[in-house]
C-alpha cells in the first residue's frame, strides 16, 4: 500500500513519540530501525538495507555498518551523548570500502534524538532531532565544500518554509544553494515505496 505524506508524517509523529526516551546503542537499534521503516512507511526492513554489514577499511581492518542499504543509506548509530561528529568520520571511513557501485548517496549519524543526514553527492548535511522527524518547516542545511588542496569550506543554511509566502530564509550564505524538501527531512529518499 502507497502511503501519502499526511499518513507518512502523521506515523512519523506517532514513531518519535514511541521512541523518545532512546539513549543506547546496542540494546535498541535494531528495534528502532526495524519499526523506522515499518511503522512510518509500511516497508519490512529487510526488504531494503541489512545490519552489521562488514567493511574492509583503508587501514587493512574490517568495521560493521550498523544498517546499510545499497546505493541509498549508510546508518552509523551511537548511544546518546556520543560524538556524533565522529561517528559522521566512522562512517565515511566505511564508504572508501565498498564498491564504488554500492556505496550509499547518504550517511546518516544519530544517537536516537539527534540526527545528521549527509548528502555525499551534494555534501549538504541536514541536523534534526527525532521529536521534528514529521515537520517539514524548518532545518539547518550545512554545505560542505572541499578544494582541490583539502581545504573545507563550511556554510550553514537555515529554511523555514511557513505561511508567509516566502520559500526559505537564509541567514548565512553558502556556495550551492536551493529550497529544502517540502517532506520530513530524509524522507525523499522513500518516495519510491510510499509517495503518492
Amino acid at each position: 500500500m502507497r502511503l501519502g505524506w499526511d499518513e507518512i508524517k502523521r506515523r512519523a509523529k506517532a514513531f518519535s513519540e514511541d521512541w523518545k526516551d532512546a539513549h543506547y546503542e546496542k540494546g535498541e537499534t535494531q528495534t528502532f530501525y526495524n519499526e523506522f521503516f515499518e511503522k512510518i512507511f509500511g516497508i519490512n526492513r529487510r526488504q531494503v538495507a541489512i545490519y552489521e554489514q562488514r567493511v574492509r577499511l583503508l587501514t587493512d581492518r574490517h568495521g560493521f555498518i550498523d544498517l546499510f542499504w545499497p546505493g541509498t543509506l549508510l546508518v552509523e548509530q551511537k548511544s546518546s551523548r556520543l560524538d556524533l561528529g565522529k561517528a559522521q568520520g566512522q562512517a565515511l571511513d566505511y564508504v572508501e570500502g565498498i564498491h564504488p557501485t554500492l556505496q550509499p548517496r547518504h550517511v546518516l549519524t544519530c544517537d536516537f534524538q539527534n540526527w545528521v543526514l549527509l548528502d555525499l553527492e551534494t555534501r549538504a548535511e541536514i541536523k534534526f532531532r527525532l521529536a521534528r522527524l514529521h515537520q517539514p518547516r524548518e532545518q539547518t542545511v550545512r554545505h560542505v565544500h572541499v578544494s582541490e588542496g583539502g581545504q573545507a569550506v563550511i556554510a550553514d543554511q537555515f529554511h523555514h518554509h511557513g505561511g508567509s509566502g516566502e520559500n526559505a530564509k537564509s541567514v548565512k550564505q553558502s556556495h550551492a544553494t536551493g529550497a529544502a524538501d517540502q517532506s520530513p527531512p530524509m524522507f525523499s529518499q522513500f518516495k519510491c515505496f510510499n509517495s503518492p
